[in-house]
Parts: C-alpha cells; structure tokens; sequence
C-alpha cells in the first residue's frame, strides 16, 4: 500500500500504481489525483487492518504521511522505527556501537547562542534534530563560522517553517555533530522480509566546494554502482543488525573516508524525495524500485552493470540560489536551461511561490560531456530568472 502526500506526485508513480494495482489510502491527497484508478484507493479502516494483520507492505512517496502511521498504526513497529531515523540523536544513539568516537550533542534552538564554541569540537555540522533538504544545515569550521551560522539560522527558520509538518521539519532542536570526510552519496534501499537489505540505486551528491551544503546534483552510473554496491551492502547489513527492520523503505545519505562507510542520516519508507532517485533509477537501469520493493525483488546488478552504458545519469534539483526574494521573480525560462544540456531526459516545473525552487532535471551526461554538470553545480540560475 501507498500513502501519497504532498508535495510531489510523479507521473512515473501513478502509471506504477495503475499498472501494478497497489492500494494507495484514500486521503483528500490522493482523491484529488484523477488520473489514479479509482479502484485503487481504500479507506483508513481497511488500510489499518490490511498492515496490521495482513502485513501488507507500506511505502509513503513523501514524509508528510508520518504524521498518518504515528496515530493509526500504533500497533506496529513502524512508528519507533521511523524515530529512529527522523530523529536525529536517537539514529546517532543507534549507531553508536558502530562509531564510538563519534562527537553529537541535541541542543534546543534557542540554546544554540548559549554554547561556548571553544567545547565543540574543530569541525562540526549543525543541523535540525528533525529535518528535510538540507534545510538549515551549516558547516562550522572556525569560531566566525558559529557566528554566522546563528544569524543565517533565525532568517532559514522562518522561512521554511510552515512548508512542512513537524515530524517532518522541526526547528525546535538542533543536533551539532563531528563533520564526516569524504565522498557523500544517496542510497535506496529496502530491508525484506527477513532484514536483508537490497540496493536498489545510489547516487554521488555532488558539491560545488567543501562549504557547499546545498542538493543541486546528485547522480549515478555503472561505474559508480560496481565500486560501491558490496560496501555499502555490508554497511546495511550492519546497520540492520542494530535497527531491526523488516519490510521498510529507506533512503540513506552516507559519507565514504578511507574506506569506512559512515552514515550522515537516513529518511524512512521512502526513496529519495518529490519522487527523484526512485524515478532516476528506471532513467539509469531500467528497474522500477516500487515494483522492486512490493514484489520484494532484487536487482540482478551483475547483469544491469555488464548490459547498460556507463553514462551519467543526473538528477539537478533547481533551488533557488538567485539570491532574488520570491516577490522579484516573474518567472523562470526553462527553454534556456535545457537548451543548455545535450541530453536532458526529464523536466519537472516547480512554482516557486510556494516552495524554494524552480523544478528538477534529469539528465543522461556523456563522460566527454561533463561540462554541462559542472556548469550548473556552481550556477545561482540568475540566468534563467526573469525579475519584475
């Protein structure tokens, strides 16, 4: 079963759930999709008892559900296990046999200007205990940095709080944590029914430089999938000899330095978010990670490596980085931004008076061609916005 929310619905989604008739929960939401079959909605009551005592398998396409599972399926595992990600200190507490030395400390918002930067640690992040999109996220090098940090803070807050639920972006509390070296990647994956974990996708996160924190690129190939995918298959299995999970979703954000896969944070019963990295993959490999996971089937990698082309396979997201407020943009050219890509294969507009960006791009990259990703990982698109 499905529960969809807002903010984002892909067409990819619906034919998925049209084509393999998964239930989806009749919410408001999900009425208000006509192209989803009508059949394929059941109400509340029968979706609690299909979980509940069928095992039906569950997927959510955004966070927004959370809210949705903590009340009705109470029963169940999935509201703790869900905590155990959403929360940030509780997965640092979770992972703690793995990463002893790991430094993080929960501190309330309006506590953060109490600390005395000289007991932090030299290099640390801090972030929402509760979070999405790497909203409010900064990287604190020095003691300016935590000067800055604390004033941009107040500005980013307010800007986002009403754009989501609370169990899903929450500012009340702040984690601040060791900074992770290295390479950082995206994963999907889910845990079958016996807590094997299956790979389904991961994705290099691409930065414009070591103080870049936004999400305008991430992307996957061939090459990448066979350098990673038995590492990183390990790492599942030892997080899940900790978490315990059967049956659930996930999409992981990792770090790799010298070899050691060490996670940043992981999003539950969902793929990468606004239906991004779970449609990437059909782009890239040819699997429908939906399908995968309700048929609980698992990628012949083997064969996908030695049978698809090692081109890139790019997801750009549009966040606003114009510097322009909402109310000096008139609009965006999309025609000029694909114009500049060879072979764009997906464009996915945004209004931007209701969220920080203009849209998504998928994009397949020849490797003679990347060019056009480092182009726009370092842009702020005041190229592509036209102001009033």
């Amino acid at each position: 079963m499905i529960i969809l929310d807002k903010p984002y619905v892909s067409d990819f989604l619906i034919d998925t759930i049209n084509k393999y008739e998964i239930p989806v929960l009749k919410s408001e939401y999900a009425k208000s999709i006509n192209t989803i079959n009508s059949t394929n909605l059941i109400s509340d009551n029968d979706a609690i008892h299909s979980i509940i005592n069928e095992n039906e398998l569950l997927y959510t396409n955004s966070e927004n559900a959370i809210g949705w599972i903590s009340k009705n399926l109470e029963e169940t595992n999935l509201p703790q296990q869900i905590e155990l990600f959403k929360n940030k200190e509780k997965f640092r507490e979770l992972i703690s046999k793995l990463f002893p030395d790991f430094y993080f400390k929960k501190v309330a918002f309006n506590q953060l200007k109490d600390i005395d930067y000289k007991t932090l640690p030299k290099l640390i992040v801090v972030k929402p205990n509760v979070g999405f999109f790497s909203m409010g996220v900064h990287i604190i090098k020095n003691k300016n940095d935590w000067g800055n940090a604390l004033v941009s803070l107040n500005t980013e807050i307010e800007l986002v709080k009403d754009l989501y639920p609370l169990k899903v972006m929450n500012a009340k509390e702040f984690i601040i944590e060791s900074y992770i070296k290295g390479k950082e990647y995206a994963v999907d994956c889910y845990f079958n029914d016996t807590g094997e974990p299956v790979i389904l996708n991961m994705l290099e996160h691409k930065f414009s430089s070591t103080d870049d924190v936004s999400d305008r690129l991430y992307f996957t190939s061939t090459t990448l999938i066979h350098e990673l995918k038995d590492q990183v298959q390990l790492f599942l299995k030892n997080l899940n000899d900790l978490a315990g999970l059967t049956n659930f979703p996930l999409h992981i954000e990792i770090r790799i330095e010298n070899d050691m896969v060490i996670p940043i944070e992981g999003n539950p019963m969902r793929f990468g978010g606004w239906c991004t990295t779970a449609d990437l993959t059909y782009h890239a490999f040819g699997i429908n990670p939906y399908q995968y996971y309700f048929e609980q089937k698992k990628p012949d990698w083997d064969s996908i490596l030695k049978t698809f082309d090692d081109a890139i396979y790019s997801i750009i997201i549009l966040n606003n980085a114009s510097g322009y407020t909402v109310d000096q943009i008139k609009s965006f050219d999309y025609d000029k931004l694909m114009s500049t890509f060879k072979d764009p294969l997906e464009l996915r507009k945004i209004d931007h008076l209701k969220y920080p960006l203009f849209g998504f791009l998928f994009t397949k990259t020849s490797k003679d061609n990347l060019a056009e990703l480092d182009n726009i990982l370092v842009s702020n698109l005041r190229e592509y916005v036209l102001t009033w």
